[in-house]
């Protein structure tokens, strides 16, 4: 079975997180999707380019969910998500996923 690139759920995760968060209105149950995403973004990066890159990756993207907040007063919230998305992808791809 094919794998999914780390890259593209992370970035699911952050995103979906968010419109979860937003749409339900339960900050708690974005956190979850956010987390899970996170979870299973790791074993990716674990996977793919073992444990010190998949402990940066999941703090780029731990920072990057945090980032996003002071980020979304500036530009916005979905502009803010997406481009800490876009870079939590970007990282997972030249860190992990362009070696599998």
């Amino acid at each position: 079975m094919a794998k999914v690139p780390g890259a593209a759920i992370a970035a699911t995760g952050l995103i979906v997180g968010y419109g979860t968060a937003r749409w339900t209105k339960k900050r708690p149950l974005g956190g979850v999707v956010l987390a899970a995403a996170g979870v299973v973004a790791a074993r990716e990066w674990r996977a793919r380019a073992g444990v010190p890159a998949a402990a940066a990756l999941s703090g780029v993207y731990v920072a990057g969910f945090a980032g996003s907040h002071p980020l979304a007063k500036k530009v916005g919230a979905w502009p803010s998500v997406f481009g800490v998305a876009g870079a939590v992808a970007l990282a997972s791809w030249a860190v992990a996923d362009r070696r599998g």
